[in-house]
């Protein structure tokens, strides 16, 4: 997609590199009850959150604010009679508040775009409004990069039976405009952006100060202008540029963090492209993708993972225990159906880790989840008067203390929910618990899953051959150093070696000397002060249990239960585990076929004989995977006098990526049979690149070899 203000690849720069970290809060009334005073409180909390927004040179310009609320519906039909727009009953019509370039083509370019992806999907062509804004108070440094705002009012389609397929089909229309945008390189600068598209909430924000946003917006200052919730977010830019189209919130969350697993949470959504079905989108889903545009922000690919999820069936709660677990592996004292439901929704998503506090909503309900460390400050307040406050910090609103029923702090791990519907919060302990007996969790767990370490493992794994050895250790890069600074201490104590902290080796790609090609990457991080996790409280929220194989399809709410799962208690498998894999098929009824893939090609081949290699490896691959092939093995064993490998990495990267381009990549697993892996980065980068479990056979074989002298 487009990459909003940012700008462009080049040199050490890349916008994927993008994450934010801020202020957060909201305010709503838990009988639904609609005002005008809580816009004024939510833009109340966004000016005493000022502090946790940053400010340029110009001391005019923000990092971005805004205000996420309820559809204001008596203002709406007000403003839009004035311009001669007949609105249909409150539900069968949506607004779209939408950014356009300043240059007027461009901008009829954009809003005939729009106009026909709202008429090709069978809905109602209302009108369209200018909302009214006060720039006088933007900084010289803004004021270029200032679109002209406008809202399009959509009506309900006959094709829509419901609010709810309603939803759906306007979250279709905006993927198809915001996809078609690139797709026809469009002129459209820096400036083009669909904010909110919803029947049910509506979003005003900007690259903005949290003062600003309530004199930039004039339809904030109508007390016509109601809603029973705010979602407000002040926006602090870590490793990012401020732009009009990141500042938050986003369509349903605003998050103060970052998320740590982005790249790999984002090419695993853009893995199941191929895979994925629902039931209630239909034919439609083929047209949200791409689905996640890398180029955004962190807080907002996760915005558009959790949009699909609500949107293909899944209540906000359940959608978010998805994709922020709570620490549930290594908890002791969590109830074993909760634990259930966490471990079976393991194969559906993965976490999108990292510290965060987010705030979320759709309109009808409004909740806070945290991260399962507690990084992220989040506390909350109840009134007598049925009002719930929830902010980074306490102090946003000035309560006289005796109308305080309750003040707390979002625990780690721990949700907080509003149900305006029902007119009542929902606390951690009943939502989760619902969810987990919904469903029996435990009886598909013990239908579908199997677990390596409970695999006959009687199949004899190949011998070590002593005699090459030296040869083979040669072959993958292996030196004395690696053997006596790595593998020795790491045998002796079962622990890495203590160093210096921090990796101030010289870049690999400096060195005369090959080196191996993990070495040429770095971890990747968010410049920010998280607190350090220790070894006790590692184990509680960390897990190194793995799943290989096919994945489920993440929107097949009612095929639970049948799929089968192949489950590793670490990634890092011994050579009788690896046997057992290599085997399974017979231990599994058929579930899982296993075949092992010859990474080397013959010297012969000379120095481009690798590119031919890998071409030949990802064929393999894709047609194992048509014959019912679901788990490969990439093996490097063959490396001999004749034979070279491809570097393991390489290998599992291409295969990787080429099984997703192919749409096969969530219908197999890849293991990887390896001698070139020896330290944890060398695992991590296998694991980061694609692989679900890796054998470092010569590692292991290097080993003994010690211990038998």
């Amino acid at each position: 997609m487009y990459q909003g203000s940012l700008p462009p690849r080049q040199g050490l720069y890349d916008p994927k590199n993008e994450h934010d970290s801020c202020g957060v809060g909201f305010v709503a009334d838990i009988k639904g009850r609609k005002s005008h005073l809580i816009i004024e409180q939510g833009l109340e909390i966004l000016r005493n959150l000022t502090h946790r927004g940053a400010v340029g040179a110009d001391k005019f310009a923000g990092d971005g604010a805004g205000i996420l609320m309820q559809l204001p519906d008596s203002f709406l039909r007000s403003a839009c009679a004035e311009i001669n727009i007949t609105l249909p009953d409150e539900g069968s019509y949506g607004v779209a508040m939408v950014f356009l370039p300043p240059h007027q083509a461009t901008a009829a370019s954009c809003i005939k775009m729009i106009e026909s992806f709202v008429q090709q999907e069978g809905q109602v062509l209302l009108g369209w409004r200018d909302v009214p804004v006060d720039n006088a108070g933007l900084g010289h440094t803004v004021l270029p990069t200032e679109p002209g705002i406008r809202q399009l009012f959509v009506g309900k389609g006959s094709n829509c039976k419901d609010q709810n397929a309603f939803e759906r089909k306007l979250f279709i229309i905006r993927k198809q405009i915001e996809n078609s945008v690139v797709e026809a390189d469009m002129p459209v600068g820096k400036a083009f952006y669909i904010a909110s598209m919803s029947s049910r909430t509506l979003l005003y924000k900007g690259m903005l100060l949290a003062n600003q946003v309530g004199s930039f917006y004039k339809d904030l200052n109508d007390t016509r202008m109601e809603s029973s919730l705010a979602l407000v977010h002040q926006r602090f830019s870590t490793n990012t540029f401020p732009t009009w189209d990141l500042a938050q919130p986003f369509r349903m969350i605003a998050h103060n963090g970052e998320i740590n697993t982005l790249r790999g949470n984002v090419n695993w959504m853009a893995a199941r492209r191929h895979s994925m079905a629902s039931e209630v989108f239909g034919d439609d889903l083929e047209k949200i993708w791409p689905l996640i545009d890398e180029n955004q922000s962190d807080s907002a690919c996760f915005d558009n993972a959790l949009e699909l999820l609500v949107l293909g069936g899944y209540s906000m709660s359940h959608a978010m225990m998805m994709l922020i677990p709570e620490a549930w592996s290594g908890n002791p004292l969590m109830d074993d159906k909760r634990r259930a439901f966490y471990e079976y929704h393991a194969a559906l998503m993965e976490p999108w880790d990292g510290p965060a506090a987010v705030a979320f909503t759709d309109g009808r309900q409004i909740g806070a989840t945290l991260d399962r460390n507690g990084l992220r400050p989040a506390r909350y307040l109840i009134t007598e008067d049925n009002l719930v406050l929830m902010a980074s910090e306490m102090g946003v609103l000035d309560i006289p203390e005796e109308k305080i029923v309750k003040k707390w702090r979002l625990q780690p791990g721990k949700m907080f929910l509003i149900d305006l519907e029902q007119g009542r919060i929902i606390d951690d302990e009943e939502l989760k618990s619902e969810l987990s007996n919904a469903y029996p969790y435990q009886e598909w767990l013990d239908k579908s899953q199997l677990a390596v370490e409970k695999l006959n493992t009687d199949i004899s794994p190949m011998e070590p051959d002593t005699e090459t050895l030296l040869d083979r250790q040669q072959a993958f890069g292996y030196t004395q150093e690696d053997i006596k600074f790595l593998l020795t201490p790491m045998a002796v104590t079962g622990q890495e070696a203590t160093g210096s902290m921090g990796a101030d080796n010289p870049p690999a790609v400096l060195s005369s000397r090959a080196k191996p090609l993990a070495n040429f990457f770095q971890q990747n991080f968010a410049q920010v002060t998280n607190p350090p996790i220790d070894p006790i409280r590692e184990e509680i929220v960390m897990s190194l249990v793995s799943l290989v194989g096919p994945r489920p399809n993440l929107l097949g709410l009612h095929e639970a239960g049948k799929h089968m799962r192949l489950e590793v208690c670490q990634p890092v498998l011994d050579n009788a585990e690896l046997e057992a894999i290599r085997h399974i098929e017979d231990a599994s009824n058929g579930a899982f076929r296993t075949v092992t893939l010859d990474i080397c090609y013959p010297v012969t081949a000379g120095a481009r004989g690798m590119e031919q290699a890998i071409n030949t490896l990802c064929k393999k691959a894709e047609d194992s995977v048509n014959d019912g092939s679901n788990i490969l093995i990439l093996s490097d064993r063959c490396v001999d006098t004749d034979n070279i490998a491809i570097p393991a990495l390489l290998a599992t990267s291409a295969v990787h990526h080429h099984l997703i381009r192919s749409g096969l990549r969530t219908s197999s697993g890849l293991v990887v049979e390896t001698g070139a892996a020896l330290e944890v980065h060398h695992f991590a980068t296998l694991a980061g690149y694609g692989a679900e479990a890796i054998n470092p056979y010569l590692a292991i074989e290097t080993l003994r070899n010690m211990t038998a002298k």
